[in-house]
């Protein structure tokens, strides 16, 4: 059998990890195409490295743009690739414009596609990932659910038949990182020379937070508030935004201003942080299964059991935030609610499905 997995985005790259390692082991032939989405060395190629993933097959060279060129330019391209490798499967990961591409150009060839991370719902359709995510789910053939509340929003769109609860493959590739640098030096601990627990690890990149410029104004400004240390990784939208506004992306107050990092950087320097301030979705869950207490700066989330079990708080900017930041550290979760995202076996049983749902062919399934 033969799986083609489309990814492009860093969140998509650490998902892809242990999938690869697990589709080898079940002597699944698999072919990675890279759409370039994600095109910085930081947030693509060390993720590779580092991760132990198959090179790319297959690197498309999207890059920047808006939703409708990058997603075009991605869409325009799959139909060679999927020439090229005939898949029996395309493998599509998350909420991204890689993702939509992905399965739109599958399903117009006919292809099955399978969505891992289906059904989540941030139910804010001003969102591009909250569109990316529904159209994905309602065109894929087999729909991969991370968790029970998912399969549930599912099972709400009349997509029961196609859903299966797996767990979630991020939590396979973070327990095994999280382990792997236990112990090991942090470096923002050693580059700024703060101590562990002192400070707040943030990344802010959506669009809702940096396309306008007086919203991403407030954000900074909070930051710098907050009442201890906060590295803010810049993320290569955010500098661009930054740029784009006329906003000074310097340290400043309590801010401290550094390039992003590798994923076992990553991990390691959210271990050591005392608090993570984000908009991403991916460190949302990253933190919850680290037991680091998050604070997100949206609205809503996709990852409602973040928020139930009282390890993540949704603020708006300014003194919300900074109160939200230096909040006392919750409880444990009760030990039966302690695991909504899995037991790290996800990416297995990603494989199982996909061999043992081979019958599913395209038009048919839907």
């Amino acid at each position: 059998m033969r799986v083609m997995s489309v990814v492009g985005a860093r969140p998509q790259f650490v998902k892809l990890a242990p999938v690869d390692h697990a589709l080898h082991e079940a002597k699944v032939e698999h072919t990675i195409v890279h759409t370039g989405q994600h095109y910085d060395p930081m947030l693509s190629d060390v993720f590779f490295q580092d991760l132990g993933i198959s090179a790319p097959d297959l690197h498309l060279g999207v890059g920047s743009g808006s939703h409708g060129h990058q997603t075009g330019a991605m869409l325009g391209a799959m139909d060679d690739a999927l020439g090229r490798f005939k898949p029996d499967w395309v493998l599509v990961y998350g909420d991204t414009n890689s993702t939509l591409a992905g399965a739109l150009g599958a399903v117009k060839l006919h292809v099955p596609v399978a969505h891992l991370e289906a059904g989540l719902r941030s139910f804010n359709r001003a969102m591009p990932e909250e569109i990316n995510r529904v159209l994905t789910d309602h065109a894929a053939d087999l729909l991969l659910a991370p968790t029970a509340v998912a399969a549930a929003h599912l099972e709400h769109e009349g997509l029961a038949e196609r859903t299966r609860v797996v767990g979630d493959v991020m939590t396979d590739v973070l327990l095994s990182v999280r382990d792997r640098v236990a112990g090991s030096p942090c470096p923002v601990t050693a580059n700024l020379g703060l101590g562990a627990g002192s400070y707040s690890l943030a990344t802010i990149h959506r669009a809702e937070n940096t396309d306008d410029a007086a919203r991403l104004r407030d954000i900074l400004d909070s930051l710098a508030k907050v009442d201890h240390p906060v590295v803010l990784l810049a993320h290569p939208r955010l500098v661009a935004k930054c740029g784009q506004h006329g906003l000074s992306l310097t340290d400043r107050g309590s801010l401290h201003v550094l390039p992003p990092l590798a994923y076992p950087d990553l991990i390691a320097s959210a271990l050591h942080a005392r608090g993570v301030i984000t908009d991403s979705g991916g460190l949302q869950k990253e933190a919850f299964l680290l037991r680091v207490p998050c604070t997100t700066v949206r609205p809503q989330t996709e990852w409602v059991e973040t928020v139930e079990l009282g390890w993540n708080t949704l603020v708006e900017p300014g003194p919300a935030l900074q109160r939200a930041a230096s909040r006392p550290r919750p409880a444990e979760p009760a030990p039966e609610r302690a695991h909504p995202y899995g037991d790290g076996r996800a990416a297995p049983r990603v494989a199982q499905m996909l061999l043992a749902e081979a019958h599913l062919k395209g038009p048919k399934a839907r």
